[in-house]
């Protein structure tokens, strides 16, 4: 395969760790990345080799060296910057949560289809290799029909009324920050949930600091699932057949072991570790993708993506959780 160029837009955190896991690719480089100033994108740029470096996101998408953009920004920011790339004729794979809101989804696939571009949300759990072993388990049928699912993703986190985790102005609290990793496992095992239903603890900054989901689906299948930034959960999921169980041991959403149980026989483990801390797996399909001519990933698409973000959407309407930008 030949070299896939990619372009980084912000340099927080959660780009520094893409950024390393696109070292773990033979055919993947960071030639590009973009901020709002340029120190921090020469400092970004510098930790990463990385030769160009913008002092803007309008110079980064403007780069002609660039084949893919990774948008790294916060929760708000998602949608604009993602059309930002993409006016500019730029495929893009956009941090999870995709956009704050439905709307902002549905206007952003649609730019992305009418321009022919590919667009992906970085929904990371869904490439692990532990995950592909585990769709490819149940399509044999290795616990009969998934029934019920149960998941949770919580941990406790200091108070911080102006951080991401807690601010409404950056679209703060569980079910956008770990929630939708939840959400969107049990749309991967089950599709779009015709019932919704969710009761939340809003803390003093107004935002889900912990939250109870349960999703029902076609057939009677459920899915309960739990999220929370102040309180510690056990990070597991555990998906229960008509012939058996599927635990896929902590932290689920980072996996590498699951434990099958098929009634009447003994459990077996499977560990399929991984490398190169994780996020170069979904760099890596974004790359097949393109070098394929797709403009969705088949893994990750943009109408299980919008059916996504319209649960979450759901769940914070009976919450009365509404950010200041919507």
């Amino acid at each position: 395969m030949s070299m896939t160029r990619w372009g980084i837009l912000g340099c927080g955190s959660i780009a520094g760790a893409f950024a390393e896991g696109l070292q773990a690719l033979p055919d993947a480089r960071l030639v590009a990345v973009g901020s709002r100033s340029q120190e921090k994108a020469e400092t970004f740029g510098a930790r990463f080799a990385a030769p160009n470096r913008h002092g803007s996101y309008a110079a980064l998408v403007a780069d002609p060296e660039v084949d893919v953009i990774y948008v790294a920004t916060p929760h708000p920011m998602h949608a604009e910057d993602t059309l930002l790339c993409l006016n500019a004729g730029k495929p893009v794979l956009c941090e999870k949560p995709f956009t704050v809101n439905a709307a902002q989804a549905e206007k952003v696939i649609a730019i992305a289809r009418e321009k022919s571009l590919f667009l992906m949300e970085g929904m990371w759990s869904r490439f692990f290799p532990l995950m592909g072993e585990l769709r490819a388990r149940l399509q044999a049928g290795a616990i009969g029909e998934p029934r019920m699912l149960q998941a949770d993703f919580g941990f406790r986190a200091g108070i911080n009324p102006e951080g991401r985790l807690f601010s409404p102005a950056l679209a703060g609290g569980g079910l956008m920050d770990v929630g939708c990793y939840c959400v969107s496992l049990a749309s991967m095992l089950f599709g779009t949930p015709t019932q919704i239903a969710g009761v939340a603890h809003l803390g003093e900054t107004g935002v889900d600091e912990q939250a109870a989901m349960s999703l029902g689906y076609e057939g009677g299948k459920l899915a309960v699932l739990s999220s929370a930034i102040r309180t510690n959960t056990p990070h597991e999921a555990s998906l229960f057949g008509t012939e058996g169980r599927i635990k896929i041991h902590s932290p689920w959403w980072k996996p590498e072991t699951m434990t099958i149980s098929r009634d009447g026989k003994e459990p077996e483990t499977v560990v399929l570790p991984f490398t190169g801390g994780g996020f170069n797996y979904e760099a890596g399909e974004v790359a097949a993708c393109l070098q394929a001519g797709k403009t969705e990933s088949a893994i990750m698409p943009l109408d299980e993506t919008l059916t996504i973000m319209r649960t979450l959407d759901t769940l914070r309407q009976q919450w009365g959780l509404r950010y200041p930008m919507e």
